[in-house]
C-alpha cells in the first residue's frame, strides 16, 4: 500500500524559524561592571605570570604578595559581576546604579594594582608601623581600596531596602 502525498494547508504548516525573543538590554552599569570584570580576568591571569616568576626567584618580589595580587583580580572580577547581576533589584536608579558601579570597580583594581605593587617593596601595607614605605603603602590601601569598598558595599546593602514609595507585591 502506497501513501499519496497530500498538500499541507497553511494552517498546518511547521515555522522552524526560530521565535522572536525579547532579550532585556542589560543596564548600562550593569554594562561597565562586566566590562570591568573581564579586563580585572584578564589582568589577573596575566598576573599568574608575575607569581610564577616570584616564585621561582626570576623577579624580586614577595611571591605571597604576587599570589595576592593575582587573587584579588580575580576574586574582584566575580564580585563586580555579581554586584551587576543585582543592580535591578537595587532601589537605585541610573545614575546610583552608575556610582556604585564605579565604587567596586576603582576599589577592585586599586586592590589589584596596590598589591601587586607592594609585593616589589617587600610590605605588608596592613598596618601602620612606622616604617615610611609601609606606612604609605597602608594609606595608598586605606584610601583606594578599604574606604572604597566598604562604602560601596553598606550602599550595595542599604540599595536592597523596599522603596517606601514601590511596596513589593505578592503574586
Amino acid at each position: 500500500m502506497t501513501t499519496a502525498l497530500r498538500p499541507v494547508p497553511p494552517s498546518e504548516e511547521v515555522s522552524f524559524a526560530p521565535a522572536a525573543v525579547s532579550t532585556p538590554v542589560p543596564l548600562r552599569a550593569a554594562r561597565l561592571m562586566a566590562h570591568a570584570a573581564a579586563w580585572l580576568t584578564l589582568l589577573g591571569l596575566l598576573t599568574g605570570g608575575f607569581v610564577s616568576a616570584a616564585m621561582t626567584g626570576k623577579v624580586s618580589a614577595d611571591p605571597h604578595a604576587a599570589l595576592a595580587s593575582h587573587l584579588n583580580a580575580l576574586m574582584g572580577a566575580f564580585l563586580l559581576l555579581g554586584v551587576a547581576w543585582t543592580l535591578p533589584m537595587l532601589r537605585y536608579g541610573a545614575t546610583g546604579q552608575r556610582r556604585l558601579a564605579w565604587a567596586f570597580i576603582v576599589s577592585n583594581f586599586a586592590n589589584w594594582f596596590v598589591t601587586g605593587v607592594k609585593a616589589f617593596l617587600r610590605v605588608s601595607g596592613v598596618d601602620a608601623t612606622g616604617e615610611p614605605v609601609n606606612d604609605a603603602v597602608f594609606g595608598v590601601l586605606t584610601l583606594s581600596v578599604v574606604l572604597p569598598a566598604l562604602g560601596a558595599a553598606a550602599a550595595w546593602v542599604y540599595g536592597f531596602r523596599r522603596s517606601a514609595a514601590a511596596p513589593e507585591t505578592h503574586p
